[in-house]
């Protein structure tokens, strides 16, 4: 198990990828396939020097990771922040092949990032940072490659300057589709905006339908409280306030607000646009940025960074159910106290795959010069989402049902292993994914 000083994302994700491996058959031989398929294909370091504002020379340091491309060109965002590593993209970009694997998707996963404190760059700045990036990056990424979109920190302006760049190195060629996530005007698909909190909210309600929380059935009349109030957690406020249920807290970088009794989510909107925060807002408690994953609540929705829910803090969670907006943001040690005390976590390669799968239509749509409804989007997203959930209930069921036959086969095989654990959701997404990438690479095997 990863304590909290061994933390990091990769760490993280090689653990979870792990945790799958004994349920798949693939993996019983011992042939390499388990470093073959973990491993990245391919890491891109550039140096970015960038001109600012006050006329001195700044280098940032950039990444763009390629972690597969067995099912398809890679696809990832990419991120501007300063916790921005190699390591940390190598683990993005691994958890981006999963998530396309498991939504079925024709994708490998990638991932990017500059490493700079993006509240801190002007517009311009920011432009000539994205610009550089992307000139530096050259072929590495492409519409049949390696596809870009928003992440922390970058957003529709930010992508608008990606298509721009690259079609003025690619003169004469349909270069829409080299990233997604763009303006409306430049071939950006209906519904990207609201994707990832969409995803979330339809994984939920399908699980709810399921029968996978007793006692609660819709999202009517739910209390939840979502972390982080960017894109992703501002959305799934609107969202789920919509469907019914009742937000109760909400944070942001500063801080965040908790009222038992709801919040007025439009009203809280406002303050954040007028003031940069949600801190503050009239006839709230006010709380700590991570203190708003420990109230009363019936869904917790994490929808700002990695390794949030810690050892540390995982007994202090009071909600029934997680869903990860976010990527990363449960460590293992973590989840092994939730799976103890009965808490439920609907995991990240699920619960937010929503924006890469509307992403995937943006694409589809660039290639073929159309332009989809949002109604036609929102459906085929739900359909998606909804298979999914199902496929991933499904498989959890079975694994759960034949855990011995599992324990005792991989005991066998490596008797040094610790004893396999008992399967969560994020198991059986893990199996699903993992599964569906092993078959490829088997099937298409090596070159040459």
């Amino acid at each position: 198990m990863i304590t909290e000083g061994e933390l990091n994302p990769l760490r993280v994700a090689n653990h979870q990828f792990n945790q799958a491996v004994p349920f798949l058959e693939q993996f019983h031989d011992g042939a390499g396939l388990r470093e073959w398929l973990f491993e990245p294909e391919q890491v891109v370091r550039v140096s970015l020097p960038v001109r600012m504002d006050d006329g001195h020379v700044e280098v940032f340091r950039g990444y763009r990771v390629l972690h597969s491309n067995a099912r398809g060109p890679g696809k990832g965002g990419f991120r501007f922040h300063p916790s921005v590593n190699e390591e940390e993209v190598r683990a993005l970009a691994a958890w981006m092949t999963w998530k396309c694997a498991l939504l079925d998707i024709p994708f490998g996963g990638a991932k990017g990032g500059v490493a700079c404190d993006a509240r801190m760059l002007s517009e311009g700045e920011k432009a000539r940072v994205t610009r550089r990036y992307i000139s530096a990056l050259g072929d590495n990424i492409g519409p049949h490659t390696d596809i870009p979109a928003p992440d922390l920190y970058t957003d529709q302006q930010t992508m608008a300057w990606v298509f721009d760049t690259y079609s003025m190195m690619h003169p004469g060629e349909n270069c829409f589709p080299v990233v997604t996530g763009k303006p409306l005007d430049l071939g950006g698909s209906l519904g990207r905006d609201s994707a990832t909190a969409m995803g979330s909210m339809y994984v939920t309600e399908h699980f709810l339908e399921l029968g996978g929380l007793p006692g609660l059935t819709s999202l009517d009349g739910a209390d939840v409280a979502i972390q982080g109030f960017g894109n992703a957690g501002r959305w799934a406020a609107k969202l789920y306030d919509g469907a019914g249920a009742r937000i109760v807290a909400v944070s942001d970088s500063r801080g965040g607000i908790y009222d038992p009794n709801g919040l007025d989510v439009s009203r809280i909107e406002d303050h954040k646009d007028a003031t940069g925060s949600v801190v503050d807002f009239p006839g709230t408690k006010p709380l700590a940025t991570k203190e708003v994953l420990e109230v009363l609540c019936d869904i917790l929705v994490p929808a700002a960074m990695e390794n949030q829910i810690l050892a540390s803090n995982a007994g202090r969670i009071q909600a029934r159910l997680i869903v990860e907006a976010a990527n990363g943001p449960t460590t293992p040690e973590a989840d092994a106290t939730l799976q103890e005390r009965g808490i439920i976590v609907l995991p990240d390669i699920l619960a937010n795959a929503g924006g890469v799968v509307v992403s995937y239509y943006e694409w589809v749509q660039n290639l073929q010069n159309q332009q989809w409804e949002e109604h036609e989007v929102q459906e085929k997203l739900r359909k998606k989402m909804y298979r999914a959930t199902n496929q991933v209930v499904t498989i959890r069921a079975g694994l759960l049902d034949a855990i011995e036959h599992h324990r005792s086969t991989w005991a066998g095989l490596h008797p040094d292993d610790p004893r396999v654990d008992t399967p969560t959701l994020r198991t059986a997404a893990y199996v699903v994914a993992v599964g569906r990438c092993a078959n490829t690479l088997l099937e298409r095997g090596i070159w040459p």
